[in-house]
């Protein structure tokens, strides 16, 4: 889990609010329903508008990242890759047919059946770098997402306080709820804003910083599988992936 995530958003949150209490202010006067309503529909709108289903979906499955990342077991994938260069030197690629049925990971039992196939280093390399660069695009327009919602969150509470304000307009014959109703209109505003700057952009930034993480692993990978290719020395391969776990 994420906790540094978590703390993040208890102390963002939490410093508006005691901020909002310290001034005198009450907290209750920040929980308007219909505020709610309307930036997170407004928002949700306008980027179904602008987004694909599949990009849409991809990105709410993707959202769990931000508590619980996928783990990204490098120093084990160094040393499959180590053990797989051992296998290849004793016995030859086509020893390497055994591991490719129990491997479990996707993308390096494509470049193990490769490799067992007898494909040239550099169709590999291409192979597999078409396979990285498709799937971190998707995963990277799926993270933007998040950030194209903080861009639309701050407008969108901005049309809330008109529309509250509209209503403050129309009551004007009752001074005494003008400073109530007011500040109730503004509070779209303060939902735009946080909701932007304290959630989504962050999300988008987070989100973004693990694909370019998964890409890294996936390219160590491709590094070991062509190493293992061209006949490399195991030792000379550990040493060469190990500049990875920096």
């Amino acid at each position: 889990m994420d906790i540094l995530t978590l703390i993040g958003v208890v102390v963002g949150i939490g410093a508006i609010l005691v901020g909002q209490s310290l001034e005198g202010g009450n907290i209750d006067s920040l929980l308007n329903g219909p505020a709610m309503l309307i930036v997170l529909g407004g928002t949700m709108g306008a980027v179904m508008v602008q987004t694909q289903l599949s990009t849409f979906l991809y990105s709410i499955r993707m959202a769990v990242w931000i508590v619980l990342p996928p783990k990204l077991a490098v120093l084990a994938a160094v040393e499959n890759i180590i053990s797989w260069s051992n296998i290849a030197r004793k016995e030859g690629l086509l020893g390497l047919e055994a591991v490719v049925e129990s491997e479990s990971d996707p993308f390096s039992r494509k470049g193990l059946q490769l490799l067992v196939d007898g494909s040239e280093p550099e169709v590999i390399r291409s192979i597999l770098e078409v396979e990285i660069d498709s799937d971190e695009k998707s995963a990277l327009d799926a993270a933007r997402l998040y950030e194209i919602m903080g861009g639309y969150t701050p407008t969108i509470g901005i049309i809330g306080a008109v529309l509250g304000l509209i209503h403050v307009m129309q009551n004007l014959a009752d001074p005494s709820s003008l400073g109530a109703g007011i500040a109730t209109a503004f509070v779209a505003t303060i939902y735009g804003v946080g909701l932007a700057n304290l959630l989504l952009l962050p999300i988008g930034g987070k989100l973004k910083g693990i694909i370019g993480q998964q890409s890294r692993m996936r390219e160590m990978i491709v590094e070991g599988l062509i190493s293992i290719a061209e006949g490399e020395n195991p030792r000379n391969i550990e040493t060469k992936l190990n500049g990875y776990l920096k």
